[in-house]
């Protein structure tokens, strides 16, 4: 893109629809880079950081931050910002590389070596699968698979790899005999021994929605209803700053948790027994907000228009920012992608991330993936798992693309009912 952040401040006096569609292209393109320019160069997979952290940075690559990268592809697809070929082509790259990759009864882990395809351990126990990170790279698979649809050579093989990886998955392997709830992390080495239970509210409900939906190693419904809505930390129903939070821990925790399973899920509508999931992700969303509002630690330079706490680098390394986890720290991701939600309030911080902040924050990547108003911090690069939901957010709120993709997925409309959730989505494929 040829526009700058100077031009676009020049046109903020004309319509305001003009200035933001300008505006949202900017942004989309620019993060795009990090997906595409910054992309490794053998498996085309998205890097974990775009700076050193105390490992190979230019070798680690990461399996959710590049099911979220590949949806950014399709977005720039179709806003004209790369070609269906190239897109196409990119996403063939990836899907054969992974083809190829270590993985753990079908599960990837968390890290990847971009050129060789084996794990990078998380952490000393977690050198094997991680259920999570691989249902944010199915979500993206599925929905480059409903993209890809045309019967043509390229399209149909790149759709019957797609399927090979997304049957491959036994999330059934992660379904214990003795626990309700699915276990997030497997090693060859340590077997269960990270016991670490999936259970709501948090980031992963695409998990049991992508468990449930496998045409060839599905969990039962009852995996959901016992072990991810039964947790202690599930229901809420609570008022804080006068809004009421249906699901999750005390004042919504990190915004992440409305962005990563809503990237494709679509909850506009979506309903089930438990809450009406747009209404808990705008909640969590102006909770956040009115939080950074209110600012009990006195922070300088937090505002209305800069606002948003989620997970992210920090001055004294990475940390899942909250109300009850408040740094200092805003990261442009937290604001951005809350876009869907709450877009009146979303647009005013983007503009002032982009205008009153943008020598600071903006780079040929995107925006650096925090700061802190109050000491000057400036994180040094970007992170994957950020960058991601900026790009495909903005995309949700303009067009539904990623949101359209997903829930058609005929598996998924299949689980979704299973599971008893009710959408117009659901609805129209009847």
């Amino acid at each position: 893109m040829s526009i700058t952040t100077r031009a676009l401040s020049e046109q903020l006096g004309q319509a305001h629809s003009a200035a933001d569609a300008a505006m949202l292209d900017l942004v989309q393109s620019g993060t795009l880079a990090y997906f595409w320019h910054f992309a490794h160069p053998v498996s085309g997979m998205a890097r974990e950081r775009s700076n050193p952290a105390g490992y190979d940075y230019l070798e680690t690559v990461t399996t959710g931050g590049t099911g979220f990268g590949i949806m950014a592809l399709l977005a720039a697809s179709e806003r004209g910002f790369l070609t269906r070929q190239q897109v196409r082509q990119r996403i063939t790259r990836i899907v054969a590389f992974l083809c190829k990759a270590e993985r753990h009864h079908g599960v990837f882990s968390h890290f990847l070596h971009g050129s060789t395809g084996k794990t990078i351990p998380f952490s000393p126990l977690d050198d094997g699968g991680d259920l999570v990170e691989t249902a944010f790279l199915m979500m993206g698979l599925l929905c480059a698979r409903e993209y890809f649809a045309r019967n043509q050579p390229s399209e149909n093989c790149l759709r019957a790899d797609i399927n090979a990886l997304w049957h491959a998955v036994e999330w059934s392997w992660h379904a214990r005999p003795d626990r309700d709830a699915l276990l997030w992390h497997w090693s060859p080495q340590h077997q269960w021994a990270m016991n670490h239970a999936i259970t709501g509210w948090n980031e992963a409900l695409v998990v049991y929605v992508l468990a449930c939906a496998s045409p060839t190693h599905a969990v039962a419904p009852e995996r959901y209803h016992q072990g991810w809505t039964a947790s202690p930390h599930f229901r809420n129903g609570n008022q804080y700053h006068g809004i009421e939070l249906p699901l999750g821990p005390p004042s919504g925790g990190p915004l992440f948790f409305s962005h990563y399973s809503f990237m494709g899920l679509d909850p506009r509508g979506l309903v089930d027994r438990y809450a009406d999931y747009f209404e808990q992700n705008r909640a969590h969303t102006l909770i956040n907000r009115a939080h950074c509002l209110q600012n009990p630690h006195a922070y300088a330079g937090y505002g209305e228009d800069c606002w948003g706490l989620t997970a992210s680098d920090s001055e004294h390394g990475y940390s899942a920012h909250a109300p009850d986890n408040d740094l200092g720290i805003i990261t442009p991701t937290a604001a951005i992608a809350a876009m869907p939600y709450a877009p009146a309030e979303s647009l005013q911080a983007l503009r002032h991330f982009l205008f009153k902040r943008g020598s600071d924050l903006w780079t040929p990547l995107g925006f650096r993936d925090a700061f802190c108003p109050a000491t000057g911090w400036v994180a040094a690069g970007q992170l994957a798992i950020d960058q991601g939901p900026i790009m495909v957010m903005i995309e949700n709120y303009r067009s539904g693309l990623l949101w359209s993709l997903f829930m058609r997925v005929p598996e998924v409309q299949a689980s979704l009912n299973s599971l008893g959730f009710e959408s117009p989505k659901l609805q129209d494929s009847r």
